[in-house]
């Protein structure tokens, strides 16, 4: 399951860092491909969210951020995009409102009507309630 790593410790920050630029490369290589929904699916595939370290946080919101914006199409997105993956998305759709960024604010908000519509008010009051898995 997507997210399903547990708390990483800050001294491990290190390898987290590693394997999320390894992870980069590859969503790089997919949107290269014109694979935009795979490099989202890699991108929310062991989200840090359990980490505490705030590095990791961000390095991994660059990478959600970079599939996030290359979606197009946000229906045929979320039709292939298992369940599972939701709640997380929905977490990564909150960081980017929180930025004020208008391009980022803007595909938020698309892709987070959307996701509502799909996977109902329950994986909006989740991220709410969540106060343990930041990201």
């Amino acid at each position: 399951m997507a997210g399903a790593e547990g708390f990483v410790e800050a001294d491990n920050a290190g390898a987290i860092i590693t394997r999320i630029e390894h992870k980069s490369r590859k969503i790089e290589t997919l949107l290269k491909q014109y694979k935009p929904v795979e490099a989202l699916k890699t991108a929310l595939e062991g989200t840090y969210a359990m980490t505490g370290d705030e590095r990791c946080k961000s390095a991994h919101w660059i990478v959600v951020h970079r599939a996030i914006m290359a979606i197009k199409d946000v229906d045929g997105m979320l039709s292939s995009l298992d369940p599972e993956y939701y709640d997380i998305l929905m977490k990564y759709l909150y960081r980017g409102l929180a930025t004020g960024d208008r391009p980022t604010c803007d595909q938020c908000l698309r892709i987070h009507e959307k996701l509502t519509e799909k996977a109902g008010l329950g994986c909006i009051l989740r991220f709410l309630t969540d106060t343990v898995n930041t990201v």
